[in-house]
């Protein structure tokens, strides 16, 4: 067979078993909602647990200034540690099923949500806390009335990170009975191929969601003030913004005295 007639063929039977996948979806929608649900269900309470501990650690050693080495590290050993592991250790104290694959996908979504957190308010400006100090605030109003808003962008990249990470392992849940669409992908001889592909779109479209919605999250938290800078300091490739400083400029020269 020729190389071109070769790939030819590769590309009809991808698009294929694409096609077969949507499919699949569509008549079978009543499975993928209800793996669906029991997916989000595990990310979800993985990742609640994860925030729960890492956030506030990694906030408070980041005001503190202290523990860099207890961030990096943590990041280190949770990249290091293999998921399936965990969830053999899992199975000793929490048995098979949901809890000991939510206990390995905390172990996954505790290093980006503790380093983030640390990185981003141990990296607020020093005068901008001191000038809150020399206002009478306290450490506790520091902490939540300046510190959390400027390093919000930080946190929430950390949180995301975790949240795709999370949902995309969490199909790794079939090998311990935690259900979630991992249960599809990995029983090709019940549902076939298309069944294995269309499940993974599914879990591909779960994690872009996820990630959208993190995102919208983090914009309706971050001030508004902050919003406003972070558009300013955009890079405008059409000349917008020379052209709004040329004008600026040339507005205080057209100002008397």
């Amino acid at each position: 067979m020729e190389p071109y007639t070769e790939g030819r063929v590769i590309a009809n039977l991808d698009l294929h078993v694409f096609g077969d996948a949507i499919q699949f979806v569509v008549d079978e929608r009543h499975l993928i909602l209800a793996k669906t649900w029991e997916h989000l269900l595990l990310s979800g309470a993985a990742l609640a647990i994860a925030i729960a501990i890492a956030l506030p650690l990694g906030v408070w050693l980041g005001h503190l200034h202290r523990g860099s080495f207890i961030a990096v590290n943590t990041a280190n050993i949770g990249r290091a540690l293999p998921s399936l592991a965990v969830i053999a250790a899992g199975f000793v104290f929490l048995g098979v099923g949901f809890w000991s694959v939510a206990l390995a996908l905390v172990v996954l979504a505790v290093p980006p949500i503790l380093t983030n957190a640390y990185v981003a308010v141990d990296g607020v400006q020093t005068d901008v806390v001191e000038a809150a100090r020399g206002m009478g605030m306290t450490r506790r109003q520091i902490v939540r009335r300046v510190e959390l808003p400027l390093a919000l962008p930080l946190i929430f990249a950390g949180i995301r990170t975790a949240t795709v990470f999370v949902v995309a392992t969490a199909t790794i849940a079939a090998v311990a009975g935690g259900g979630g669409l991992g249960d599809i992908i990995v029983n090709q001889a019940g549902y076939g191929l298309e069944g294995v592909v269309g499940a993974a779109i599914c879990v591909s479209l779960l994690a872009l969601a996820a990630d959208g919605a993190i995102g919208l999250l983090q914009r309706l938290l971050t001030p508004e003030g902050l919003r406003i800078e972070a558009r300013a300091f955009e890079p405008d490739t059409t000349g917008g913004a020379a052209a709004r400083k040329e004008t600026s400029m040339s507005e205080v020269d057209r100002q008397p005295g």
